[in-house]
């Protein structure tokens, strides 16, 4: 979803809830669904970060705000991504679109990932438990392989 798509659905939104479309809820809207940022599996912390960097005036409530806004309408997702991060970040939601995580327990990094053989799988796991999946989410957590793990206790193997 492009931030022209994601500032329509909210503007709709908010118009419904009676409340105002805002140059601060706009931008932060924006910033997050920007393809250069929204892959980053931000926090609140990071798009402050980045929203100040463009808007000084902005406060750490009104990204909240927004954040949570943008789960309201369907826009985001909340996540915790890792046994180790205890960060609540957030994701752009995009209607029909599904993807899993790989987490590196050593530095963070996210990678997203689409694998139909392990959709079907999960899909008969269910049927033979006698499930109908309503939805899911799955995260692997290990250790990257990456030059540039940045927490990595050395260049060899990790522990």
């Amino acid at each position: 979803m492009t931030s022209t798509e994601a500032l329509d659905v909210l503007e709709a939104y908010l118009q419904r809830k009676g409340l105002k479309t805002t140059a601060q809820r706009r931008l932060i809207t924006e910033v997050f669904f920007d393809p250069r940022f929204k892959k980053d599996h931000p926090s609140v912390d990071d798009l402050f970060r980045h929203v100040r960097a463009q808007d000084a005036n902005v406060g750490y409530a009104t990204v909240y705000r927004t954040m949570k806004l943008l789960v309201e309408c369907g826009l985001a997702s909340p996540r915790q991504l890792g046994p180790t991060d205890k960060e609540t970040r957030y994701e752009p939601e995009s209607p029909g679109e599904h993807h899993d995580h790989l987490v590196c327990l050593d530095c963070g990094h996210i990678v997203e990932f689409e694998n139909e053989a392990i959709e079907a799988l999960q899909e008969d796991v269910a049927r033979a438990y006698g499930f109908a999946i309503k939805e899911h989410r799955m995260v692997i957590y290990g250790h990257c392989t990456r030059t540039d793990c940045e927490r990595r206790p050395s260049a060899g193997a990790h522990p």
